[in-house]
């Protein structure tokens, strides 16, 4: 285990490789203030690295994180305002061109919302969780059978992303900017084993990876 020092140390050797390297790039950033083209929405799974797995640098994204990457329904916003504060400040303000929402494989979120969850002993995330009851809504009307719980987790994983996209355009300001199309939306899954992506695609309501989405390893 890490001990904090190492991080310590580790802002250390970030200061002596990579800022030397890039030095104008961040003196531009402090200067002249942020324009990141996207809005990225994971979870804060430690083994979720959005730059890393986008090979992005500073500016270039802005990251909201939290518990099983979930965007709530515009009329729950009042009991839950950071979300929805990040996507004013990121459309309204910054007008960023695409939101990505990212989910991941062994997401442990979902794991817990087909997990009997000790109310008493975990209030506040037990209260965040409550959003499962959806995707187990959702879930059923699929009448899906799976040989696992496994399998049934993976296509958990995949429909829980596509209910934060339709929660997405309960907000006026993103559907408005959605319909004029000056902003779009982005479903993903990230295989943790592999580090591979696979983007939504609403017209045949499935995932396909990256290489199907950009074939070629165009850019």
């Amino acid at each position: 285990m890490r001990k904090i020092s190492e991080y310590m140390y580790g802002n250390r050797a970030f200061q002596q490789s990579y800022v030397k390297t890039n030095n104008q790039k961040l003196e531009s950033l402090a200067k002249s203030g942020q324009s990141p083209h996207a809005l990225f929405i994971g979870c804060v799974d430690s083994r979720v690295l959005p730059n890393l797995i986008t090979d992005t640098g500073p500016g270039d994204m802005l990251v909201l994180r939290n518990v099983g990457n979930f965007v709530p329904h515009n009329e729950e916003r009042s009991q839950e305002t950071s979300v929805a504060s990040a996507l004013e400040f990121a459309v309204r303000i910054l007008g960023v061109k695409e939101v990505i929402v990212c989910g991941h494989t062994q997401c442990g979120a979902i794991y817990t919302i087909y997990s009997d969850l000790d109310k008493d002993a975990f209030p506040h995330l037990a209260s965040w969780l409550k959003q499962g009851e959806k995707l187990r809504a959702r879930m059923g009307e699929t009448g899906g059978r799976f040989e696992s719980k496994e399998m049934l987790l993976r296509k958990a994983e995949q429909v829980s992303v596509q209910l934060q996209l339709e929660n997405l355009l309960t907000y006026p300001f993103i559907k408005e900017a959605v319909e004029n199309r000056t902003l779009s939306l982005h479903g993903w899954i990230y295989d943790i084993e592999t580090g591979t992506i696979s983007s939504y695609d609403e017209e045949s309501d499935s995932f396909h990876s990256i290489d199907e989405v950009i074939p070629g390893g165009e850019k």
